[in-house]
């Protein structure tokens, strides 16, 4: 990570969950972290944290709506501004509704994609532009992604949200195969959690608060920190490398292995040598 100390990263969505423990770990590598979310005050209480630990980098606050292409746009150009670009873009917002295909509210669908697939869209096209006009051949895009973008689980409330992480698999497919054809070493990662243990299921699936007592109840889940981790192994993969896929699941399950709750992790990786 040593490459990293210095430069900018953009982390959205870093106010709680992964977002802040990503935000807060590269911070503590020495990484400049630009965390945007809607309540910019949790965030400023992290970048206090920070300072306070005595951390070599540095977290700096912005308040963005994210579905709103407009703030997008005045973030970027805020960090051009400040910051002279992004270095690393780390694409890690994202929301669900409880709404069924066949009974949902199309508002929740759409809320859903705005955030989900659309912004992360427009965030890694001016992440890339920024690089670009820096001439920065080194950076990298991660979208942070889920195992429900790889399988479709029987769960209602769920299916709209698990089509938006479809799509977040054939982006970030997608730029890698842009940038190839650019002739850049900037790199494209997805990386896809399983169950991570944040508020981010109780608030998606709000309508039926026993099933989601019963999912964290039979599966060992992730810590946020272990995504944080994740975000940084694929960083500091070699220049030549370009990890495209990371999935990241507990070794055990609470279910299948009560005796050894172990929080270690496992990861299946899609590795392209570039």
């Amino acid at each position: 990570m040593d490459r990293w100390r210095g430069r900018v990263a953009l982390v959205t969505g870093a106010s709680v969950g992964i977002g802040a423990a990503i935000a807060v770990e590269l911070v503590r590598l020495g990484m400049k972290v630009v965390g945007c979310a809607r309540d910019v005050a949790k965030i400023q209480k992290l970048a206090a944290e920070c300072q306070s630990a005595g951390h070599p980098g540095v977290l700096v606050p912005f308040k963005c709506d994210l579905t709103k292409e407009e703030e997008i746009l005045a973030m970027f150009a805020a960090i051009k501004e400040q910051h002279k670009g992004v270095d690393v873009c780390i694409n890690n917002a994202g929301l669900s509704h409880p709404e069924p295909l066949l009974s949902g509210k199309t508002s929740g669908w759409k809320n859903i994609m705005d955030v989900n697939v659309l912004a992360l869209s427009i965030c890694a096209r001016e992440a890339y532009q920024s690089m670009k006009e820096r001439n920065v051949d080194d950076g990298h895009i991660i979208n942070i992604n889920s195992i429900s973008g790889h399988q479709v689980i029987p769960a209602a409330e769920i299916h709209f949200y698990t089509a938006s992480k479809y799509a977040v698999t054939a982006l970030t497919e997608g730029l890698r195969q842009e940038l190839r054809a650019e002739n850049t070493h900037i790199r494209a990662t997805s990386i896809s959690p399983g169950l991570v243990a944040t508020g981010f299921i109780s608030w998606a699936r709000s309508n039926n608060r026993d099933q989601v007592a019963g999912m964290y109840a039979t599966r060992k889940s992730l810590e946020t920190k272990d995504i944080a981790s994740a975000v940084t192994y694929v960083l500091s993969a070699p220049p030549h490398v370009q990890i495209g896929e990371l999935v990241v699941e507990p070794i055990y399950q609470v279910s299948c292995c009560p005796s050894n709750p172990s929080t270690r992790t496992q990861a299946r990786l899609h590795i392209k040598v570039v």
